[in-house]
């Protein structure tokens, strides 16, 4: 009898201190990944030039514009693109401008300039990314500034706060470039896609800001609603909101900011020049519905549109086989190249 308790007392303790053991790794393994997320957000892991950033760089002439390199003042490295003068298109402009022309839009000669963009990429993105996208903008008579991000590319900075600090950003690029390459920095337009859609609200806000339009691709109302949303699909909807909560306090510990100070829906509330917010249907990153959220928090007296893209998720709203080029394109040259 002495000898079965005995035995049943060292299983029980060994049941216990497996069950404590095992609850530790899983406390440890949730706060590695609290850790991990929060870092993440504050600064996101750096891609590497890629093979077609290369080619675009080496060539640029094959896609019907000239780049050109400059440094902000604040450090914030950027790429000029300008169409070329002689009016060669690359095969994604000859597209554009059939696209263009199929809508009814009589298009300037290729290679005249019309206006500037300045095009703010996303999360993990760089400024290279959007070469393909200028490529489409130049022509259809726009020229096209792309910064990189801080925390992003080679920009020197090593936190983002997605435009709670980023918001004057867009406009200086702008005017010392206009400065630096003797051109009028009127009209220009804004578009920014995910993480650089909210940089792009953000500084549409500000007082005095140069915009005549804006173009939002994939962004959001609330940053902590889409890192609530991800939590959530992935562990539950009990334990999201717990998740979040942690990677806030982490984020909060890199940058300074908690995430619920990211709230592009509290400056979309304030813009009054026409913007264009489109969102993929199949959104998993940032649901549609944050991007519909965003959409309605802009005032009912300011020309607005809202384009759902079919069968589009988050990295690909850009690439399917809806004409999102073709719009955005249109919007800026009825709404910043006609002003």
């Amino acid at each position: 009898m002495f000898r079965t308790t005995a035995v049943a007392t060292f299983l029980t303790k060994r049941w216990q201190k497996a069950v404590i053991s095992t609850v530790l790794l899983i406390l440890l393994a949730a706060t590695g990944l609290v850790l991990w997320a929060g870092s993440q957000i504050a600064s996101p892991s750096r891609r590497p030039l890629l093979d077609y950033h290369r080619e675009f760089l080496s060539n640029p002439a094959a896609h019907g514009f000239i780049i050109e390199r400059f440094t902000a003042s604040d450090g914030t490295p950027c790429l000029v693109c300008t169409p070329d003068p002689s009016g060669t298109l690359g095969e994604r402009g000859t597209k554009i401008r059939q696209q263009l022309t199929a809508r009814g839009l009589a298009l300037k000669p290729a290679g005249r300039i019309l206006g500037t963009l300045v095009l703010v990429h996303g999360r993990k993105g760089r400024k290279e990314d959007y070469l393909p996208i200028a490529e489409r903008l130049c022509a259809s008579g726009f020229r096209c500034v792309i910064p990189d991000m801080p925390a992003h590319g080679d920009h020197p900075a090593t936190i983002a706060t997605y435009g709670v600090r980023e918001a004057g950003l867009p406009a200086r690029v702008l005017y010392e470039t206009a400065k630096h390459f003797t051109f009028d920095p009127q009209p220009a337009g804004l578009l920014g896609m995910s993480m650089g859609g909210s940089v792009s609200v953000h500084a549409v806000d500000l007082p005095d800001a140069p915009w005549k339009a804006l173009a939002v691709i994939s962004s959001f109302d609330s940053f902590p609603k889409v890192i609530e949303g991800q939590a959530s699909r992935y562990i539950g909807t009990t334990l999201g909101p717990i998740w979040a909560g942690g990677t806030d306090l982490v984020y909060h510990w890199k940058s300074g900011i908690h995430l619920a100070d990211i709230q592009p829906a509290k400056h979309a509330a304030s813009i009054r020049i026409p913007t264009l917010i489109a969102h993929g249907a199949n959104d998993r990153v940032a649901a549609i519905d944050r991007g519909k959220f965003l959409y309605d928090s802009l005032p009912a007296t300011t020309p607005k549109k809202w384009i759902e893209i079919p069968a589009a998720g988050h990295d690909n709203a850009l690439i399917t086989a809806y004409p999102i080029y073709a719009d955005i394109a249109e919007w800026m040259l009825r709404n910043v190249a006609e002003k």
